[in-house]
């Protein structure tokens, strides 16, 4: 359940810098993307501290981050126009590759 908990924190963690991003280029609902974003953050927080009670606090704390950078990086080359260049991809498969690394040892 723990790393259930961590995989949905990492997703959530993804939330709050497209909330902010959002809000800051809403003509409309920067109010709402903002909060969108404060509560992803919230979100994210309560469920890494829940996962931490059986993972150990590197190992979820790099997944965390990892779910979360890695899921930024494709909203933003989707969704924002953001470079997907081959050096680019190559350095997040290095973050995959890391994150499996952490688990598997």
């Amino acid at each position: 359940m723990n790393w259930i908990a961590l995989i949905i924190a990492g997703i959530f963690e993804i939330g709050w810098p497209v909330g902010l991003k959002m809000a800051q280029q809403a003509t409309t609902g920067k109010v709402s993307w903002a909060l969108f974003g404060i509560a992803s953050m919230a979100v994210s927080g309560a469920l890494l501290f829940y996962a931490q009670k059986t993972i150990p606090i590197g190992t979820a704390y790099a997944i965390w981050t990892g779910i979360g950078a890695l899921g930024t990086l494709i909203v933003g080359v989707i969704f924002f126009n953001d470079s997907a260049s081959i050096f680019r991809l190559l350095s997040a498969g290095l973050i995959v590759a890391g994150i499996i690394g952490l688990k598997i040892f």
